[in-house]
């Protein structure tokens, strides 16, 4: 019995360190990378070092707010995208940004990315899928007459005509949409109003094996479609036109879709269609772009998705604030994939005269610590500030989303490489540790921030949890030789968190920065 016992420990905790090991070579990953796993496992995937160069050596001494310099029209809506050749600070971080604006019943057509993204909705609303995964039919879709009790006694013994496809999910404005580098997807408007949205692609993410472009693949249509925007190219500047080209290719597609230069019969029998489907297949009278319009509705069916919502979160909930994760109950075709973040009810912070935040990290959405990314939205009212901080472990690219105001960063160095005014429709990129500080003008200011890191931390230096306000008093008083009662105002001035409210002051002396 004993030899029994010595024989069975040692055999069971082999099987304990090669069971991690075994499942995460199924799923194609890493040793120690298993698929959604939270950091409370104490495993996280190996992270790439993060752009070609070190932050010192792309000498980032000079930051902007930038616009999107390229623009590709399509049928149905705009896409635009960051030139990561136009700002040396995106080379660095290792990110591109591309901004959708999609028309009433506009669809973006099926494509995959070889980076993890991250999307929010900053208007509108749309349903969106993703496909390719190997993941079971669960939702049917037809007219309501294909599911009445007629119409299925009508086709017993004849071919279903019923679509069965992969889930539906319904998104609207605040929502953030975490995807996986390679997963197939699209959207669909199917609101009265334009759909504008911004997509974060970390192109230094360990799940991109090639280059640090971003690259698109279509598998319909032709996305080079309207050839009018060949003048608007020709406009941008033309240094690093070799990368410039391959950006282009990637959204414009000058090869078509993916299909468009196998060989017809090939892919006819790879099918089981006829010849003169392949034609439509590879998009080869196709000149409607990327984006298209469908004529119609499109006859999906899906759940109501208020409650479906709320279903949801009340599921994931019990473990969203700190829960532990045994990581098998998060695979790709059972993870969430989205998340409110601009609903108030979640905010983390909240002040009534100040504005509030809310960050969302991969304790709150699991799949967030597969893509090592997370995001945050503020809220910032008239006059407000958000309490001067630096991101401990992670660097911030910055969307302003509404209103207007003023922002300063500054480097290890003491010196400001950014100051100025920012405002809807700009993006600025916060290196790692420097310093920033935002005040909002007259209309408020508001953003969204996507993170390069999925538990990315905040160290503030002012306000009730801040870097000063930790020190001894007797510290504080030497370091800035400060008497103590100056040195006590310095570390309790303000009593509040991140976001505060106008001071008295400012409201006496009126908005010095703000854009009338």
């Amino acid at each position: 019995m004993a030899k029994t016992a010595t024989f069975i420990l040692p055999l069971a905790l082999t099987l304990l360190i090669i069971s991690p090991t075994s499942l995460a070579q199924q799923w194609g990953l890493q040793q120690g990378q298993l698929p959604f796993f939270s950091s409370s496992q104490g495993i996280q995937p190996k992270r790439l070092h993060r752009g070609q160069q070190a932050l010192n050596d792309c000498q980032i001494n000079q930051l902007s707010a930038a616009e999107p310099t390229i623009r590709l029209q399509a049928e149905a809506g705009v896409t635009e995208i960051w030139d990561p050749n136009d700002q040396q600070e995106f080379q660095c971080v290792g990110v591109t940004v591309v901004r959708h604006e999609v028309e009433p019943r506009g669809l973006v057509l099926p494509h995959y990315n070889n980076a993890p993204s991250l999307t929010y909705i900053i208007r509108g609303r749309a349903l969106f899928g993703v496909s390719g995964l190997g993941c079971p039919e669960t939702y049917e879709s037809g007219s309501p007459e294909s599911f009445s009790e007629e119409s299925r006694r009508s086709q017993r013994g004849s071919e279903e005509i019923r679509d069965q496809h992969q889930k539906i999910r319904r998104v609207h404005q605040g929502h953030i949409i975490a995807l996986p580098a390679g997963v197939n997807k699209w959207f669909y408007n199917d609101g009265e109003e334009p759909l504008t949205c911004i997509t974060l692609f970390d192109t230094n993410n360990y799940q991109n094996e090639l280059d640090e472009i971003l690259r698109s693949f279509f598998l319909a249509g032709n996305p080079q479609g309207r050839g009018g925007e060949q003048g608007r190219h020709q406009e941008i500047r033309r240094h690093h036109e070799s990368t410039r080209r391959h950006i282009r290719r990637s959204h414009q597609n000058a090869g078509k879709n993916i299909f468009s230069g196998f060989d017809d019969q090939l892919l006819a029998e790879a099918f089981g269609v006829e010849r003169d489907t392949i034609s439509s297949l590879k998009g080869e009278n196709d000149n409607r772009g990327s984006i298209i319009r469908v004529e119609g509705d499109l006859e999906l069916l899906i759940p109501e998705w208020d409650r479906e919502e709320q279903r949801s979160e009340r599921h994931h909930g019990g473990r969203g604030r700190g829960g532990r994760y045994n990581g098998l109950e998060e695979t790709i075709c059972s993870a969430k994939l989205t998340e409110n973040i601009d609903n108030p009810e979640k905010a983390d912070v909240f002040n009534p005269q100040g504005g509030r935040l809310t960050s969302l990290n991969s304790h709150k959405l699991p799949i967030l610590n597969f893509l090592q990314l997370s995001a945050e939205k503020v809220n910032l009212y008239q006059n407000a500030i958000m309490a001067p901080h630096w991101k401990i472990n992670a660097h911030s690219i910055v969307y302003f989303t509404k209103g207007n105001g003023r922002v300063q960063i500054a480097s290890e160095e003491g010196r400001l490489v950014f100051d100025d005014m920012v405002q809807e429709g700009q993006l600025l990129v916060i290196p790692q540790n420097h310093v920033v500080i935002k005040r909002a003008g007259r209309d408020g200011l508001e953003w969204v921030a996507f993170l390069t890191n999925d538990e990315a931390m905040i160290s503030p230096l002012a306000g009730r949890i801040s870097a000063i306000r930790g020190l001894p008093l007797e510290v504080v008083m030497n370091s800035y030789g400060l008497s103590r009662e100056e040195a006590r105002r310095l570390k309790y001035g303000r009593q509040e968190l991140s976001v505060f409210s106008p001071s008295e002051r400012s409201q006496r002396r009126g908005e010095k920065y703000a854009i009338v």
